[in-house]
């Protein structure tokens, strides 16, 4: 009779270990947002004031097309980048829970298991076949979600791979159009 409160009391302790254990991936990737954030914002403000001293030293219409068409290139790579760390602190927590979830999915697997083993040690006898057919629909569930595990991680690779691909393909066309800005400024300088 003892051995079901400690089994219930390990399960317990289990599910608080695994609460702890996910808030405190939540926490890093929140933690790991707010210092990315504060980085950015403070470089914002130190290229604000960079730029400002920048805007005081102009002293024509030139100068002042060239220096607009310098800061679209930049601004789309910090985007980008931005981009980039956000995605990879989010899929980095993603990683985490999905490590967490699948501890716990084994565990529960382990404890049905081993809950069908002593269920077929202590069957009357005749009840043989039920317990094979038991333990077959447990071995073709495992086998189903094993499957279903493995497609969601080809998923998200794939979606890595989509999104990687995106990213770059705007930056090209970010740097595409700033280097087209910057051929257009000197064609108008000629024109005026």
């Amino acid at each position: 009779m003892t051995a079901i409160p400690q089994q219930v009391l390990n399960r317990q302790k289990a599910a608080v270990s695994s609460l702890i254990a996910t808030q405190g991936a939540l926490f890093s990737g929140f933690e790991k947002l707010v210092d990315l954030n504060m980085k950015v914002v403070k470089a914002s403000l130190d290229e604000a004031a960079r730029r400002a001293q920048q805007v005081a030293e102009l002293k024509d219409a030139q100068e002042v097309a060239a220096f607009t068409s310098s800061l679209l290139q930049p601004g789309a790579e910090k985007a980008l980048a931005y981009g980039k760390h956000v995605y990879d602190i989010l899929a980095g927590v993603q990683s985490e829970l999905a490590a967490l979830a699948e501890a716990q999915v084994a565990d529960g697997r382990q404890q049905l298991n081993d809950a069908i083993e002593e269920l077929s040690k202590n069957a009357p006898t005749g009840t043989e076949g039920a317990v094979a057919l038991m333990k077959s629909s447990l071995a073709t569930v495992n086998s189903a979600y094993d499957s279903l595990a493995k497609a969601a991680k080809q998923a998200a690779e794939v979606a890595e791979s989509n999104l990687n691909a995106a990213a770059n393909a705007t930056f090209k066309a970010a740097s595409d159009a700033a280097e087209a800005a910057g051929k257009a400024t000197p064609r108008s300088r000629r024109a005026a």
